[in-house]
C-alpha cells in the first residue's frame, strides 16, 4: 500500500504507520494509563486504538493533525471499552510487597498519587488534562481529539486545575518533595 504525503512524495503506508507507532507508542501508552487504565489495560487499549487507525491509515495520513486524530481514536476506544460491564478481576488498593521492587517505591508512590488525583476528576476533565499536559497536545489538537471547541478545552482545564490544586493526594506529594 502506498500513500502520498503533503509534500507530494510517495511512501509506503505500512512503513509510515510503523514509523508513527514506533515514535508515538510511549506517549500513547502513558496517556492510556493516565486515563485510568492499568499498565496491561493501557497496552491493550493502545493496541486496539492503533489497529483501528491501521485499518483506516489513509484517513489518518491525510488528517490535518495525525496526533489529534489518533488520540481521538484512543479516547473513543477507552470510552467504548469502559461502557462494557466487567465482572472478572477487581483492582485492589494494596499490592503485595515485593523485595525487588523496594527501590522503585518512590516512583510508584508518585505515580499512584497522580493517578488518584486524576481519578478524582470527571471523565471529561481527566481526558482534557491527560491530552493537554501528559500527551503534550496543543489546545487545538486536544479539541480536535475530543471533538469539542477549544473554549471548552480551556474551561475544562480551568476547572480541573482548580480541583487538582485542592486535591489532598497532590498536597501529600508536594509535602514529601518539600521535606
Amino acid at each position: 500500500m502506498q500513500a502520498v504525503t503533503g509534500t507530494g512524495s510517495v511512501v509506503d503506508a505500512d512503513e509510515d504507520y510503523s514509523d508513527y507507532v514506533s515514535a508515538r507508542w510511549p506517549a500513547l501508552l502513558r496517556s492510556a494509563v493516565l486515563l485510568g487504565c492499568s499498565l496491561h489495560e493501557a497496552e491493550d487499549l493502545v493496541q486496539a486504538a492503533l489497529v483501528n487507525c491501521y485499518v483506516s491509515w489513509d484517513k489518518v495520513a491525510e488528517a490535518a493533525d495525525r496526533d489529534a486524530y489518533v488520540y481521538r481514536v484512543l479516547v473513543n476506544t477507552h470510552t467504548s471499552n469502559h461502557r462494557r460491564r466487567w465482572w472478572r478481576e477487581r483492582p485492589s488498593h494494596r499490592l503485595p510487597e515485593n523485595a525487588a521492587m523496594q527501590d522503585a517505591n518512590a516512583l510508584v508512590d508518585v505515580a499512584d498519587l497522580v493517578q488518584r488525583a486524576l481519578a478524582g476528576l470527571s471523565v471529561a476533565n481527566r481526558q482534557v488534562v491527560v491530552l493537554r499536559f501528559f500527551a503534550d497536545l496543543t489546545e487545538q489538537q486536544t479539541a480536535a481529539a475530543l471533538g469539542i471547541p477549544a473554549g471548552t478545552v480551556k474551561s475544562r482545564l480551568s476547572r480541573a486545575i482548580s480541583q487538582l490544586a485542592k486535591d489532598p493526594h497532590l498536597a501529600d506529594l508536594l509535602g514529601r518533595r518539600l521535606t
